[in-house]
């Protein structure tokens, strides 16, 4: 099965549907879905992995594989990701070509040879699977101004939603607990990473690794406006971890508190607020590719 949201990218999946349909038509039979909005999209993730569909590709960007991951997890129907989104940091993270019909045509390879692999998962107590990082702080609050906004794309979205969240960031208690650690500061924002990259391509987490049963937290203390401009740039390099505002910690499960406010974003929407408890969740996904 291929689900396609055509408003992704600006209208370039309902562009580029029918080339990638054709590369996945030409290694299987497939069934095509326009799934308009998030209901429709999980309706036909959730008819597929009922109907024990062996590969369910999916035509957009990672919103809607947050939605389909929900119903592939701990199945035996496996994910492909055909980029063609705002982020698009799972298939960054998977080592997807960025052009969706070159994408399209990657995965039909794959799925001619049987690549295969599967990946960690993250998991929010009580709720919803991820497959990238989970956020809060200045940087969910960033996810979520990007979220209301219509232009521009990629990158830039989320670069114009970070200048326009500065003028509002106060750091503030947090309290991140693992099974041997305990981090009590004032911080800006913290991150949960199953694989390294938010925010259209930000190496948030820049050692995170899919397959290890581990997350890969960072958290940023308490910094100014100015200090966080400087800290900003590195992001793009996976340097800012070197800064000594900056603190890393590996775990299989965190908990996330403190009298802060603060919203989790997990793959870019919305989960729950603070407290919340994360864990990551061994070879939960089987993806269509080499390993």
């Amino acid at each position: 099965m291929l689900v396609i949201n055509p408003a992704a990218g600006g209208g370039l999946a309902a562009k580029v549907a029918g080339a990638v349909a054709g590369h996945l038509r030409a290694v299987s039979r497939v069934r095509v879905v326009v799934a308009p909005d998030a209901a429709a999209t999980s309706e036909a993730a959730a008819e597929a992995v009922a109907d024990g569909v062996d590969v369910l590709a999916v035509l957009g960007g990672d919103g809607v594989v947050n939605l389909a991951l929900q119903s592939c997890a701990r199945s035996s129907t496996a994910l492909a990701v055909i980029p063609a989104g705002t982020g698009n940091d799972l298939a960054r993270a998977l080592g997807v070509p960025s052009n969706p019909v070159l994408a399209s045509r990657a995965a039909a390879e794959a799925m001619t040879r049987g690549e295969r692999r599967r990946i960690d998962l993250g998991r929010v107590v009580g709720g919803g699977w991820f497959a990238t990082v989970l956020c809060a702080g200045f940087d969910s609050m960033v996810s979520a101004r990007a979220n209301r906004m219509r232009w521009p794309r990629g990158r830039r979205r989320y670069d114009l939603a970070v200048l326009r969240e500065l003028a509002g960031l106060r750091p503030m208690p947090l309290r991140v607990e693992t099974a041997s650690e305990l981090l009590e500061l004032d911080a800006c924002w913290v991150a949960v990473g199953n694989t390294a990259w938010y925010g259209s391509g930000i190496p948030i987490c820049p050692d995170a690794d899919p397959s290890d049963g581990q997350f890969d937290v960072t958290v940023v203390g308490e910094v100014s406006r100015r200090e966080l401009l400087r800290i900003l740039p590195g992001m793009c390099s996976g340097d800012h971890v070197r800064h000594p505002a900056v603190r890393t910690l590996r775990a299989a499960a965190v908990r996330l508190g403190g009298d802060n406010g603060w919203f989790g974003y997990a793959d870019g929407e919305p989960q729950a607020r603070l407290p919340l408890g994360v864990r990551c969740e061994r070879a939960a996904l089987e993806v269509v590719g080499p390993s």
